[in-house]
Formats: structure tokens, sequence, C-alpha cells
């Protein structure tokens, strides 16, 4: 089947089964799915991971749902799009209500508080480690400043100056417009 134009049954299957065994937030199950869907099955091109991967960015709400959509349509139409984004979301949501009730129960007991500080501080690493699993496609000899510069520059505009995501992704998105690398010439 690799290198071929998966089935809607096939793509819903990897959404649900990534979507709900992937921990750490978007960033991690965007990686596996392109591996997944990139690297190891050939259903998805680089070009088409970026494009999906920089419009699920700019758009309002949840990232990753945006991300399931937009692969799912490139690689198989509405039907997956609409599967991907039910099979990533639904159960994870249904677990995310059962253990919210359980642990709003557990809230003052001390082992609950530490589980609960100890996998925020699993989250977060797992976070950074999907950040620079996703720039590293760019971290190349030549490309390597301009990621460290827009890195660098969000994180500087957002945390010291305040300026809202919105003006942060025009000022990225112009900066790569004009910014073009030797080969795009």
């Amino acid at each position: 089947m690799e290198g071929m134009k998966p089935s809607v049954a096939a793509l819903a299957w990897i959404y649900t089964k990534l979507g709900n065994t992937t921990f750490g937030g978007g960033d991690p199950t965007i990686v596996a799915l392109q591996r997944e869907f990139g690297e190891r099955r050939k259903w998805l091109t680089g070009e088409q991971f970026a494009l999906a991967f920089s419009l699920s960015r700019v758009t309002p709400g949840t990232n990753v749902l945006a991300f399931c959509a937009a692969t799912g349509y490139q690689m198989s139409g509405w039907a997956a799009a609409m599967l991907g984004v039910l099979g990533a979301s639904a159960p994870s949501a249904v677990l995310a209500v059962w253990l919210t009730l359980g642990f709003e129960s557990a809230v003052g007991n001390v082992y609950t508080n530490a589980a609960i500080l100890a996998v925020l501080a699993a989250v977060t690493g797992m976070m950074v480690s999907s950040s620079f699993a996703l720039a590293r496609p760019s971290l190349n000899r030549r490309a390597w400043p301009r990621v460290v510069l827009l890195s660098g520059g969000t994180l500087l505009l957002r945390e010291v100056w305040n300026i809202s995501p919105l003006q942060i992704m025009v000022v990225a998105s112009t900066i790569g417009a004009l910014w073009l690398e030797d080969e795009a010439r």
C-alpha cells in the first residue's frame, strides 16, 4: 500500500490510534502523524506536510485538529478530513472528562498533586522535543540562521513586548517571503 492513495478507513484508524496514544499535546501528535504518513507510508509529501502544518497554525482553534483535517483532505478528501478530526479527538475528549472528574475528587491529596506536577514536567519536555523534531528539517548549514532568528524573534516579540500571535505571524510571513534561500530564487 506504500506510495498509493490511502483508504478512508485506513486513515481513520491511524488518526484514531495516534491521536489517542500520543501524549504531550498537538505537536507530538503532529510529529507522529508526519512520521506515519510521510516517512513510513509515503502518503504525504514534505510540501503537503509543510502546507498543512503552516495552515493549521494560522487556523483558530486546536491546531492538531486543523492539521488532521488538512492532511486527511490532502490524502483522501472530505470524508477523511472529518473522520481524522473525529478519530483524533472524540476518544481523548471522553477520557479527559473522565480524568477531570477523578482528579477533582482527589484535588487535596498530596499524591495526586505530585502526580499532576510530574505529568506537567514530562509534557513540557515532550513539547520541547517535538518542537525540535518539527524544526529539524530546516536546520541545515544554510538555513539555521533563519530558524534561530525567527524562533528567537518570536519569543522576544511574544514574551518581552507582548505582541499578539497574529501580528507575529504577519511579521514572520513577510520575513519569509522576502528572505528567500538561494535555491528558491
